[in-house]
Parts: C-alpha cells; sequence; structure tokens
C-alpha cells in the first residue's frame, strides 16, 4: 500500500513533489525501495531455469527502479538544496545502499540465473540493444566480482561501502570550505579595477548578508571576475590561496580522504585482477586500456608544447613592457589579471562588451530554438511543475508532432546550499517500445552570474558555452530512444559522453544561431558585426594554455590512478602538484591542493577517476563532427535529424565509434581539435 501523502518519494512519479519532500523521508523511502528491489532480486533467482530475457535481464533493470528514482531525488536535493537534516539523512543511506548495490553482481545464486540464460538459445538469439545489454551485463558482473571466492567478494562489499561513505565526506567537505570564505572589502578604492556589474553583485550579496560594503566568495561568479580584473595583486594572492587550499583544514581536511580513496581503488582494482584501477574503469570506454588514454593525453601535450611555451614568452614580454623589466616573477594569480590586458590590447576586446548580448532568458531561449531547428523539438514552460527553488524553471519537451519527449528542470544560480560547476542530471530515463518512448526527466544546473544592480542576468561568453554544453547532455538524454534503461540517453561510454554536449558549444560562435538571441538586453540590438569579429579573432587567444590546463588534470588523474604508489611517491598532494607544474605556465605555491577540492575525481566512487582525459577525447570528436555542420549549414534540419536518430536518439544500444561513424561515414580525424584551436 502506498503512503505517498504521507512520505512523497514512496511512489515514483514524473512529476516529482520538489516542494513536499524533506529529510524525514528519505530513510524510510530507501528502507522501502530497498526491501522492493530485494525481494524482486529474490524472484529473479527462484524463477524457472533456464530464464527468459524478461525474466533474467529485463526483471533486474526492474528490480532497481524505484530504488535508483529515489536516490536520484534525494542526491539532486542534498547537491543543490542542502541542510544539516537533509545531509544526515542522505549520509545515513550511504552504507545501506552500497551494500545492496555491490551484493548485486557478488550474488552466487543471481550469477548462475544470468549464465544459465546466456546459454540458452533465446540468448543466442538476441540483437540489437539486447544483444548488447546481455553482453554489458555479464561483463560487468565478471568486472564487479562475480567470480571472486567468499573472502573476496565479503572484502569488495566492504570496499564499496568505504568508498560511497569517504566520497560523500569529500564532496561536503568541498562545499562547506567554500562557503566559508568570505572577503568583505569597506574601502572602494581597493576595488579599482573590478567591473560596476561586479560591484553591485558584491554590494548585494553584503546586503544579503547584512553588512556594509562589498561581499566576495569562492563561487565563480564572485572568483572568476576578481582574479581577472581587481588591480590589487595582493587581494587577487589572498583569494587565489583561499581557493587553491579549499578542503584542507582541520574536520574538513580532505587530503586524507585523497590517500584513503586511492588506497581503496587500488586494493579494489587488484582484488578484481587489473594492475591498476584506469585499467579497471576504461576497459568499458573507447579507449580500452589506461596506456591509451596516457599515449593520447601525451601526444596532445607534445604537440601543443610549442604553441604553450610561445604564448607563455609572449605574456611575460608583455607584462613586463607595462610593469617594467625589474618586475617581480609571475605568479599564478597574476595569469589571468595580465590574460585578460593582452587580450583587449591584442584584440580590443573586452569581455564584459559581450555580456549585454547574453542575457540569461534570452540565451536559454536561444538555445530552445536552435534544438528546435536542428533536431524538431519544443520547450514550453511548465509552471505547475514543482520546484526546489524559486529561481528554479521547469519545462516539458515536446516532439515535431506534439508528443511528449520529457521534462527537465533549469537551476541557473548560485546559492550557499548548493555545489559550485554545471552539470546534467537525470531522474526518469524513459525506454521505447512498440507503443513509443516513455517520457524522460531531466534537469541541469548552473552557477552563473545572477541579477545584480538592477540588471538581468547577463552571461560572459564562456557562460554560454557552458549553458550549450550542458543542454546538450540534456537533449542527449531527452531524445533518446532505447529499449533498455540502463543503455538510453547519456548512459554511454564517459569519453563519449561530452561529444554531444561539446558539440552544442559550437553554434555559440556563429553568425546565424547567435542572431536568434543575442541581442543587448536594454536596446534589442544585435550583437555587432564588429564585436562578433573581434570575439571570432580572439577565439584561439591562449588556446595553448587552456589545452594544457585540461591535459594537466588529465595527467594529475591518470598519474594518480596508474603510476602513483604512497610507498614510493609520498603524500599524493604533492605529487599531483608536480604533475600539474609540468602543464602550468608558472610554478605553483607549495601550498596548492588543488586535488582537495577536485570532485570530478572524489566526490563519487568512479565518476571521472581514471577518465577526466574524456573531456579531451570527445572534444576531438565534437570538433570532428561539428564540420559537418559547418558544411551542410550551422542550422540544416537534415543534418540535424542525422545527428538526433544516428547518435542523440541511440545512447549506448552501439558502440560509440560505431555511432560516430554512422553520422560522419568514416573514423575521426584527430587533427580536428588541434585545427580548431589554431594549434597547428
Amino acid at each position: 500500500m502506498s503512503n505517498a501523502k504521507e512520505n512523497p518519494l514512496l511512489d515514483v512519479a514524473f512529476e516529482v513533489p520538489f516542494d513536499r519532500i524533506r529529510a524525514e523521508h528519505i530513510v524510510p523511502a530507501v528502507e522501502h525501495h530497498l526491501s522492493a528491489a530485494r525481494s524482486a532480486v529474490e524472484e529473479i533467482k527462484a524463477g524457472p531455469s533456464p530464464g527468459t530475457y524478461e525474466s533474467t535481464l529485463e526483471a533486474l533493470e526492474k528490480a532497481t527502479e524505484p530504488l535508483e528514482w529515489t536516490l536520484s531525488v534525494a542526491g539532486h536535493l542534498e547537491s543543490v538544496a542542502t541542510y544539516p537534516e537533509l545531509r544526515a539523512a542522505w549520509n545515513a543511506v550511504q552504507e545501506p545502499v552500497s551494500v545492496f548495490r555491490a551484493g548485486i553482481p557478488l550474488d552466487a545464486d543471481l550469477w548462475r540465473a544470468i549464465k544459465e540464460y546466456a546459454a540458452t538459445d533465446e540468448a543466442g538469439g538476441l540483437a540489437g540493444a539486447r544483444a548488447r545489454h546481455l553482453e554489458k551485463v555479464v561483463d560487468e558482473f565478471r568486472r564487479q566480482g562475480a567470480d571472486l571466492d567468499d573472502a573476496g567478494k565479503r572484502r569488495l562489499e566492504k570496499i564499496e561501502v568505504a568508498m560511497a561513505k569517504l566520497t560523500t565526506r569529500f564532496s561536503e567537505n568541498v562545499l562547506d570550505s567554500t562557503n566559508d570564505f568570505e572577503l568583505l572589502i569597506t574601502d572602494e578604492a581597493k576595488l579599482a579595477g573590478l567591473p560596476e556589474r561586479v560591484k553591485d553583485a558584491a554590494r548585494e550579496n553584503a546586503s544579503g548578508k547584512g553588512v556594509e560594503g562589498w561581499r566576495f566568495t569562492l563561487q565563480a561568479p564572485s572568483y572568476v571576475p576578481l582574479m581577472t580584473y581587481l588591480d590589487d595583486s595582493s587581494i587577487r594572492e589572498q583569494v587565489y590561496r583561499a581557493f587553491s587550499t579549499r578542503a584542507t583544514e582541520g574536520d574538513r581536511d580532505n587530503r586524507p580522504l585523497v590517500a584513503d580513496i586511492l588506497k581503496l581503488r587500488r586494493e579494489k582494482a587488484a582484488l578484481l585482477g587489473y594492475e591498476q584501477f584506469g585499467d579497471l574503469v576504461l576497459e568499458d570506454r573507447m579507449a580500452k586500456k589506461a596506456d591509451v588514454s596516457i599515449s593520447f593525453v601525451e601526444d596532445l601535450r607534445r604537440k601543443t608544447l610549442p604553441f604553450f611555451e610561445r604564448e607563455n614568452r609572449e605574456i611575460e614580454e608583455f607584462r613586463l613592457k607595462r610593469v617594467g623589466p625589474e618586475a617581480p616573477p609571475m605568479q599564478p594569480w597574476d595569469l589571468a589579471y595580465w590574460a585578460e590586458k593582452q587580450r583587449l590590447a591584442l584584440y580590443d576586446l573586452d569581455p564584459e562588451e559581450l555580456r549585454p548580448y547574453f542575457e540569461f532568458e534570452r540565451c536559454l531561449e536561444g538555445a530552445f530554438e536552435i534544438a528546435a531547428r536542428l533536431f524538431g523539438v519544443r520547450a514550453e514552460p511548465r509552471p505547475d511543475m514543482p520546484t526546489w527553488d524559486p529561481d528554479v524553471r521547469a519545462y516539458a519537451l515536446l516532439d515535431h508532432d506534439d508528443s511528449l519527449l520529457g521534462a527537465f528542470y533549469v537551476d541557473p544560480f548560485p546559492r550557499e546550499s548548493k555545489r559550485g560547476g554545471a552539470w546534467m542530471n537525470s531522474l526518469i530515463t524513459g525506454t521505447a517500445g512498440p507503443r513509443g518512448c516513455t517520457p524522460h526527466l531531466g534537469l541541469f544546473c548552473g552557477n552563473f552570474n545572477p541579477p545584480a544592480g538592477g540588471r538581468p542576468a547577463l552571461l560572459d561568453h564562456g557562460e554560454l558555452k557552458t549553458l550549450f554544453h550542458e543542454f546538450g547532455h540534456l537533449l542527449h538524454h531527452l531524445v533518446s530512444k532505447v529499449e533498455v534503461r540502463s543503455l538510453a540517453g547519456a548512459n554511454v561510454a564517459w569519453d563519449f559522453v561530452e561529444m554531444p554536449s561539446q558539440i552544442m558549444e559550437g553554434w555559440t560562435w556563429e553568425r546565424e544561431p547567435l542572431d536568434a538571441f543575442a541581442r543587448h538586453y536594454e536596446t534589442g540590438s544585435p550583437l555587432p558585426e564588429d564585436l562578433l569579429g573581434r570575439m571570432v579573432r580572439a577565439r584561439d587567444f591562449r588556446a595553448a594554455n587552456a589545452m594544457m590546463r585540461q591535459l594537466g588534470f588529465a595527467a594529475m588523474d591518470l598519474g594518480l590512478h596508474v603510476d602513483y604508489d604512497p610507498e614510493k611517491d609520498g603524500d599524493a598532494v604533492a605529487w599531483s602538484r608536480a604533475i600539474l607544474d609540468r602543464y602550468s605556465p608558472v610554478p605553483l605555491p607549495e601550498y596548492h591542493s588543488m586535488v582537495s577540492g577536485f570532485q570530478h575525481l572524489f566526490s563519487d566512487p568512479v565518476g571521472y577517476a581514471a577518465g577526466y582525459y574524456s573531456y579531451k577525447w570527445a572534444e576531438v570528436l565534437a570538433a570532428d563532427a561539428f564540420g559537418k555542420f559547418l558544411e551542410q549549414g550551422l542550422l540544416d534540419p537534415e543534418t540535424g535529424r542525422a545527428f538526433r536518430e544516428r547518435v542523440l536518439a541511440r545512447g549506448d544500444s552501439a558502440e560509440p565509434m560505431e555511432l560516430f561513424v554512422d553520422f560522419m561515414g568514416r573514423e575521426p580525424r584527430p587533427e580536428a581539435l588541434l585545427e580548431r584551436s589554431g594549434l597547428v
């Protein structure tokens, strides 16, 4: 019997009752769904032998669906609207959920049932997504310990529980330490260099805290412009130090957690028969082996290095001409500041000139319009759908025939209860069947500059790209038409998942799509040709530094999950900093502890661990594939339809390379990314 009136997490709902969900609902709902999932697994094991596709693989998919929905909703709320009771409830369910999830591939009777079905004539005759589903389930069971002895299985369960707890705590520490910092300035003379809209936002931030002056935080809309524009180097250094040492003090020190997580990942890999965690993770991705991804990163580094060195000579020469040859060495907190000065001198382009043309609401509508013209979909507001914050808005996504593809939420602005960054998340993944596809539910979050000083929310071009990037992930989820839920939407190899999102960024650089939304928020005039030209000419400005920054993160990640040995290499933070130093234009300070706040790697038992290279891998695919739109027409509906049907709609129902070749007619050209970045 449902008690949804008392507990809104007991029944899966497409229109999630976010306005009624409270911390006290999480533990009993998870316990309820865990019990039901265990019973469903027992039914699979007790069924006829051998079973059918419906009684084994499909039944296993359905067994966990209500639990996964509840965890997605609760986990989402903990990341965007957390408070102490909610955090405590979320932490309380980590262990039982981890034990259950880890126990599925370790259940000998369930594994027997799957192997028996895999040996049947029916299984041998499967095709398409069902055949791939069987192959992936069998591989995943083996890779997650199904063939271990009892002692090995018990140890693996303990590892999974420990990693779930440690990575959850890591994420909480980053959020808390980010919120701990504030810089209150009461002398306006110290704000020299800051644009007016940044000062307005800082004054409103202070007012919201009941204090006089200008308040700055480590959230991106505050941190980035301060590091870019503020003339006072000593203040930039103070804020840089606070940011690069997040989660390194007291009870919120993530450095011991990093060491413990790496140790557990190494032990897990060894237990499962892999030399290192990287090979365990990458076996199911396009790269397949860690040495392939390492070679990929090193090849890009080698080809980028001459351009990187030239850029760094040029910015240093530029700085010394301004401040004199006796100036002290460039420091990390000086880089963004002097790069902005150099950009202005070279291209007469101040990114602040672009903001009035990128009003958030117009940009969001522009992304919708481009998706409509390319993919035949239409976004319509759904003000009746409950949300978790007044700034959040909900939409339905309709197909060209007005059928419902799904719905989604957009959460655009920062809050202290919300983690930093930008991301897409799926809440419900629909499946295709004889009567069509059941609707999907998803969302994307950002931390864009909020309205301030009487102005609407105005984005810079980087934020505009982020908006389109996350909307690309969302489209990948919402237009999926795959009959197997675990293979649908963005449930693809992590070195392919960034390709649809990165390809969407391409439309933020071109006149035709920009004309759909880039209008001055006061006058309504389009983006001037001269300003667009300067923006495009500056596109490759310090492209080698941008490339090396991402390659540095990838190299550090792969190093930690392939080469790092704590007994030989010592402290993981110092060791990782030494890797980042090879990719940094200036030496990093000894206190630099970026890895302690690197949520991509340590806020999830797997996450982007051994997979951060995926951003560049997928960017190669995206740069190449976007060339087809440039050739056929940026808003050509035929090319858009082909991309939707051959890539977006197919999820993980086929190998990623097969999908790419199906769209492009050939395998990718590795040079495409370097060409697009002007690094040839």
